[in-house]
């Protein structure tokens, strides 16, 4: 039996959905000043941080993404004192604006290959993602002579260029592609299934065909309409910066920042269109062209005010450090600072006012979550006293 739940927190907009009786988690409400942020490595800093991740191969080290190339790798202890560079891309990499190195995965089998895969703009009309392995003599350092372009997506302009690369449940890597840039998405690239762009795009690293360097799962949503991009899992979004898997119930999560009222989060499902540029959030874009037929709207948006603007995704929490948090997924916003925790059917709460500018949410090898900012550090969601 289906309900309807309502729900208005302060400057966040009211939602209408249906939620489960059977499917509820019953969710406990976070104590108010339980969670707070802590330096995670307080004898480390970092030029623009923007993704944090971490391999399953048993060596508890962290890996940080800087804006302008490098990769940097160290020990997941709070007594850190150096770090190396993994990989080194800054003499190919345009770094400015929103441009660089966005973001990087490793290879669900990195123990036993040691691939990793990046994005990253080599000019300001395009960007690539690639193949790199681990040196075959340092376990602390990328071949950098071993890059291997997947793939090649050109940008007409310099803005909403996605970065978010992430291995699914299934074994195939999902990557964010935003809508090309510009204001709302002028070339229509988002709605187009013959772009690449304003997408979540799927494919197949690990058994290339048709003389490309990747292949298409079998089961992408639009791999038998021939004037399709067979790469494309999902479409209809404007630049979703950060998503993420919850491993527990298969969902992606993801942050799509809007352009000039509402920010957004999405759970993305197979073939779903998320209504850019048609709908930003569940609001028209344009009063002329508002057909909302066919298109998933979003689990939760929140309003532009003088402080929230632009949603940096984040991660459903399946640490054991925060126990109050297991289950809601943790995001923030890049202008204002804010982190909130949303649960399953939409309800939010405000956990952190940081001031930071937050570029990024990332996990380590125990599933404990970090947060990346502009200032140069990197901190974890911590008990509060």
């Amino acid at each position: 039996m289906k309900k309807v739940c309502l729900i208005f927190l302060g400057t966040f907009v009211l939602l209408n959905f249906s939620c489960s009786d059977d499917n509820d988690l019953t969710l406990t409400p976070i104590p108010e000043n339980s969670i707070v942020l802590s330096n995670a490595f307080p004898n480390l800093t970092f030029s623009k941080p923007l993704d944090f991740q971490s391999p399953a191969d048993g060596t508890d080290r962290v890996f940080v993404a800087e804006q302008g190339g490098l990769i940097k790798v160290f020990e997941n202890t709070t007594s850190a004192e150096a770090y190396s560079d993994f990989l080194d891309i800054s003499s190919k990499t345009v770094s400015t604006s929103e441009l660089g190195l966005l973001g990087f995965a490793f290879h669900p089998d990195y123990k036993s290959n040691g691939f990793m895969y990046v994005t990253y703009t080599p000019s300001e009309n395009l960007s690539v993602i690639s193949r790199f392995k681990v040196s075959d003599t340092d376990a602390n350092r990328i071949d950098a002579s071993s890059e291997l372009v997947l793939l090649e997506i050109s940008q007409p302009e310099t803005n909403h260029n996605g970065g978010q690369l992430a291995f699914g449940p299934d074994g195939y890597l999902y990557i964010a592609s935003g809508d090309g840039g510009g204001a709302g998405d002028p070339n229509g690239n988002a709605q187009n299934l013959g772009s690449l762009l304003g997408k979540i795009l799927r494919i197949d690293v690990d058994n290339a065909e048709n003389g490309l360097n990747y292949g298409i799962p079998s089961d992408n949503p639009f791999v038998d309409d021939t004037a399709a991009r067979p790469e494309i899992f999902a479409y209809g979004l404007r630049n979703p910066w950060r998503f993420s898997f919850d491993f527990k119930t298969n969902t992606i999560w993801a942050g799509d920042v809007g352009q000039g009222e509402l920010e957004e989060i999405d759970l993305i499902e197979k073939g779903g269109n998320y209504g850019w540029n048609i709908l930003e959030g569940t609001s028209c874009y344009t009063a002329s062209n508002c057909d909302k037929e066919g298109t998933v709207p979003p689990i939760f948006e929140y309003n532009h005010d003088a402080n929230d603007k632009s949603i940096t995704g984040g991660y459903v929490y399946r640490g054991t450090a925060l126990p109050e948090l297991n289950g809601y997924y943790i995001y923030g916003d890049f202008v204002s600072g804010r982190i909130w925790a949303l649960n399953p059917q939409g309800n939010n709460q405000l956990l952190l006012e940081t001031g930071l500018a937050i570029s990024s949410f990332g996990t380590d090898a125990d599933n404990e979550l970090y947060v990346c900012s502009f200032d140069g550090k990197v901190n974890r969601l911590t008990l509060g006293n």
